[in-house]
């Protein structure tokens, strides 16, 4: 193991030289222009973790601290979330279009082998898979502007509220790049740090990220199959249940309980006690089978639904109903477009 730590450490080395010859002009400008997330209060905790617990090379980590660029557009996006500010008509709207339907069916007819293979494997349908992509990159389209290294460095060192989250999502990242061979400034993603087609977060691809394609990497950024396997491998690793429903609409009785409404993802009350309160379902459903009871804010007034296991998984990969609803609506419009391009 030891051979293995030098061979790393000179890696790193190299690979520092080349960070700096590459870009020692920028440097000499960044550094007056921006601040240096190297010198900042938090850095040194942050260098020792990753020499002391993961063998880095310390002045390798120190050169990404000091190129990393602080992004206050980044920290205002943080502060409103769509999910926050947004009733559900309105968040709805985004993500469910004609033309994000028309894409979705696309994607999955060029990579029908794929999603099919993953949906057998995972368990997981095809139709989620791709709805999960269409929602959060548009399919690729859209995988995000920052540079990593600057969002988790921003908000790991300037937001107060989250900096540890954010610290160890740096972190994760170092590893992974490590692992996986990337050049740490060229992968880019969201205000939050994820990335790729399903955009994970660090911690999220080197737990849940799979080589799909057996091209003996993993790498969901560039590669579509790979994507499509980590989506589904996500999902069926937080306990998605092949063949059962995802929501059903709720059916009000006049003397219901409203305190149950919005009181939590995970669903806590069966069905049947939930039918006890006053809300039921409009379809058959096991009376033991658990729900969460929800009221959103629709375009046309308020919607009740109940979100069942399935519908937190998804919520799983964001934690929102309105995001959970959105993806699941997203993949059925898919699903139906899609039976009428195969029927015959």
């Amino acid at each position: 193991m030891i051979g293995h730590d030098v061979k790393i450490q000179n890696k790193q080395r190299n690979a520092l030289k080349k960070l700096f010859c590459g870009a020692a002009a920028a440097l000499l400008i960044s550094t007056a222009a921006h601040a240096d997330y190297s010198s900042h209060p938090g850095a040194a905790a942050f260098v020792k973790t990753m020499v002391e617990k993961h063998n880095f090379d310390r002045d390798w980590v120190l050169a990404i601290l000091k190129q990393a660029e602080p992004k206050q557009s980044i920290l205002d996006a943080m502060s409103r979330p769509a999910e926050s500010v947004m009733t559900w008509g309105r968040y709805r709207n985004i993500f469910i279009q004609d033309s994000r339907v028309t894409q979705g069916v696309e994607f999955w007819t060029e990579h029908r082998e794929a999603l099919a293979r993953a949906e057998k494997e995972f368990g997981v349908p095809a139709s989620m898979i791709v709805g999960i992509i269409g929602v959060e990159t548009r399919y690729g389209r859209n995988t995000g502007s920052y540079r990593v290294v600057d969002a988790l460095a921003t908000l790991g060192f300037d937001f107060p509220r989250r900096a540890t989250f954010f610290l160890g999502q740096l972190e994760e990242y170092m590893l992974m790049v490590r692992e996986q061979g990337f050049e740490p400034f060229s992968l880019k993603g969201s205000y939050a740090g994820a990335m790729g087609f399903g955009q994970f977060i660090p911690s999220s691809y080197r737990a849940y990220a799979v080589d799909f394609d057996g091209d003996g990497k993993v790498d969901i950024v560039n590669n579509k199959v790979d994507a499509i396997g980590s989506v589904a491998n996500y999902f069926k690793r937080h306990g998605w249940r092949y063949g059962q429903p995802v929501v059903s609409s709720a059916v009000l009785k006049d003397d219901v309980d409203q305190s149950l409404f919005n009181a939590g993802l995970k669903p806590e009350k069966t069905l049947a006690q939930l039918d006890k309160a006053g809300i039921g379902s409009d379809r058959v459903l096991e009376p033991s089978q658990k729900a969460t009871a929800m009221k959103l804010e629709g375009e046309k007034g308020d919607e009740y639904w109940l979100g069942l296991q399935n519908f937190y998984v998804i919520t799983r990969y964001n934690h929102s109903a309105m995001y959970a609803m959105a993806a699941y609506q997203l993949s059925e419009l898919i699903a139906a477009d899609m039976q009428k391009v195969t029927t015959p």
